[in-house]
């Protein structure tokens, strides 16, 4: 039965392009529906808020497969939904400064105008010591995300879109390219406020800037943000940090420019901008990072009126902080990378010269949403913390932390306590490459037996400036689920990742599918000294970032029998003009294409395609803005033409980060059968 079905699915996949209108039939293989099955049934964990006076929690959670809003007490007892709301998506819960309202989005209004799919979110607030139903307190026509409320309590800022088609997001899925393009469409994301008793929308940033982020001042009285001229998708890699009045009129000075400075940050990203509590200074991550929302650097201050040069107040550290706040006139809670975990520390700033840090707690499971950002609830003296995680033998939780460092974070919720994790243990794994300290994770197969030897896929993640940290997988691509099948599954930080110091990010600029590489099988040498770990039976996977080392890795060595090159770029020169986010590559390569081609060349598959032999599955989204289809034609089309074993998937309508759960569960079924049927362990 297992024979027919390997041999069913490799022949539907070698068939050439496929569309993935249907569902893949590997799906009818009842491991492969387990582990699916498995993985839907966790109840995925949204905005967590801790209410100022730190006696209330509020969070989404999915319910019947929408997120729901629930509120409870500080310990997470007496929870119970803040809304009757049925079929509606609540979203972004946030605590006003009284502890007792509650902002949050609502999509009951229905289907958004001009959207092809969603609907329309409008920002609500509940009054938790009445009994009236929260209000609706606007009526907007486009996309709304990021409410905050002013200081005073009186009314809320918001990132808001205009009469927006898709999420502001360049992994969003583009809009068809058709007509004269360039000329009409773009779409501007503004910071927008509206008072708590609702009326009029007030926009406060102009229509010549796209904001990617902001905050407002203690006072309620400016707004600091990061912004471009658009488009928005392209142009957050040469964003500046603004500082404003919150007001219609307010005129935006620009306080940091990346591009006009000298230095180590010059040219890079700013990020997480946030007054210090007399509003003089403004602390931001800063450094090189290849996707916005994936925020890792170090940090920066800068007067907040401007006039000088930011200062790195954390230079040569060996992590890599991703969100902060301040608590003190010299303090900051910090939320950071380290080595593969999520740590949050202290940082005391001195009137000049470098932070000192202290750890609060570190702990294997990655803090967040779940999305590619850090992120905590702070209450209104610092002293604890609130934020949703998760691990790969516990799935996400709300946890609360006390900050003064005597106890670790407890999780206040058992939403999915009942779930346990189908593929094997983690451990971390440390090895030395280049004189480099390198860090990845290894999850042992399911049903582990030391007495047999494993075949091990080794999956690169995305990014480069990401990095792999403990995480339950929710339904689509992924290493853990490969694990369930019975393979190792190694998943390398190499240099280019998080975690490690912002040097460390910054070692692969104009070496990409080098010394990364070199990284990643240096990593596969060590685990195969102390792991049954059959060498013959490798496999190599990655999405975005991974799927480029994963066509690029093919042929570089025939190591490696079996391939998923998922959302990948198989020659940098023509993906410079395909994607529509060129502006992040001259940080990496150090000059556009048309500047300085051979460095582009030089880590381009396609220029060594004829060393290739590992039978490759290609997947892409038909319209993924940052690594396009042709892209993945492209690898495709040289594989076959080499005859190698290959088969390219296209996913209609879907863009770089998968929208609807009967694609993500597709392709992963798809990759799932893959490498059953090349690194399946031959008949004893």
């Amino acid at each position: 039965m297992r024979t027919k079905w390997i041999v069913a699915a490799v022949a539907l996949a070698c068939a050439g392009v496929a569309q993935a209108d249907t569902p893949a039939k590997t799906e009818e293989d009842p491991r492969i529906a387990a582990i699916l099955e498995s993985l839907g049934k966790v109840r995925s964990i949204g905005s967590v808020s801790l209410s100022p006076d730190a006696k209330h929690l509020a969070w989404t959670v999915k319910t019947n497969g929408k997120p729901v809003l629930e509120m409870a007490d500080a310990d997470g007892r007496n929870a119970r939904r803040v809304t009757a709301s049925k079929g509606c998506s609540e979203t972004g819960a946030v605590w006003a400064p009284d502890s007792r309202h509650l902002a949050f989005l609502s999509d009951c209004a229905g289907k958004a105008p001009g959207v092809e799919e969603g609907r329309q979110n409008d920002i609500h607030v509940a009054d938790i010591a009445g009994k009236a139903p929260p209000q609706r307190i606007t009526h907007l026509t486009g996309y709304v995300d990021g409410v905050e409320w002013r200081p005073d309590g009186k009314a809320l800022g918001f990132l808001y879109v205009p009469n927006a088609t898709r999420r502001a997001s360049a992994t969003a899925a583009a809009k068809p390219q058709l007509g004269e393009i360039g000329v009409e469409g773009i779409e501007v994301q503004q910071v927008a406020t509206v008072d708590v008793g609702g009326g009029a929308v007030r926009t406060l940033t102009p229509a010549g800037l796209h904001v990617y982020e902001f905050a407002f001042s203690g006072d309620g009285g400016r707004i600091a943000y990061v912004a471009a001229e658009p488009p928005g998708d392209n142009n957050w890699w040469i964003a500046k940090l603004y500082v404003q009045p919150a007001t219609a009129n307010g005129k935006p000075t620009a306080i940091v420019d990346t591009t006009a400075l000298t230095g180590p940050l010059k040219n890079l990203q700013v990020a997480v901008p946030r007054f210090s509590p007399d509003g003089s200074r403004i602390a931001f991550i800063g450094g090189l990072m290849s996707d916005q929302g994936s925020t890792g650097g170090d940090i920066w201050t800068v007067p907040a009126a401007g006039g000088a040069a930011p200062v790195d107040v954390t230079p040569g550290i060996r992590t890599t902080p991703a969100w902060l706040a301040w608590t003190a006139a010299d303090r900051l809670i910090v939320g950071e990378h380290a080595a593969g975990a999520s740590r949050v520390s202290r940082y005391d700033l001195p009137a000049s010269g470098a932070a000192t840090a202290t750890t609060l707690f570190e702990v294997p499971m990655t803090i967040g949403d779940g999305r590619l950002s850090m992120s905590l609830s702070l209450s209104a003296d610092g002293a604890k913390a609130a934020f949703a995680a998760s691990s790969f033998d516990k799935a996400n939780e709300v946890q609360v932390a006390d900050l003064s460092g005597q106890a670790a974070p407890a999780a206040v919720t058992a939403f999915n306590a009942g779930l346990k994790p189908s593929w094997g243990k983690a451990e971390s794994i440390a090895w030395k490459s280049e004189g480099q300290d390198v860090q990845g994770w290894l999850l042992y197969p399911a049903n582990y037996d030391p007495k047999k030897r494993y075949g091990m896929i080794v999956s690169i993640h995305g990014g480069p400036a990401a990095a792999v940290t403990p995480r339950w997988p929710g339904v689509g691509y992924g290493g853990a689920p490969l694990s369930a099948l019975g393979y190792f599954v190694f998943m390398p930080n190499p240099r280019g990742s998080y975690g490690q110091g912002e040097a460390f990010v910054q070692a692969n600029r104009k070496d990409f599918g080098y010394g990364d590489l070199r990284d990643v099988l240096a990593g596969v040498d060590a685990i195969e000294k102390n792991h049954p770990v059959d060498d013959r039976r490798l496999g190599l996977t990655g999405w975005s970032y991974g799927g480029f080392m994963t066509m690029f890795g093919v042929t570089q060595t025939q190591r490696f029998r079996a391939a998923v090159a998922g959302a990948g770029i198989s020659n940098w020169q023509s993906y410079y003009g395909q994607n529509l986010i060129d502006q992040w590559m001259k940080p990496y390569f150090g000059a556009s294409v048309y500047d300085d081609p051979a460095v582009y060349a030089k880590s381009s598959a396609i220029n060594f395609i004829k060393q290739v032999r590992t039978p490759t599955l290609v997947v892409v989204g038909e319209r993924d803005a940052e690594t396009p289809a042709p892209q993945s034609f492209e690898f495709w089309h040289a594989l076959r033409a080499q005859g190698v074993p290959t088969s390219l998937v296209v996913y209609p309508g879907e863009g770089h980060g998968f929208a609807r759960d009967a694609s993500r569960r597709d392709v992963l079924a798809r990759a799932l059968a893959w490498f059953d049927r090349y690194l399946a362990a031959p008949a004893p």
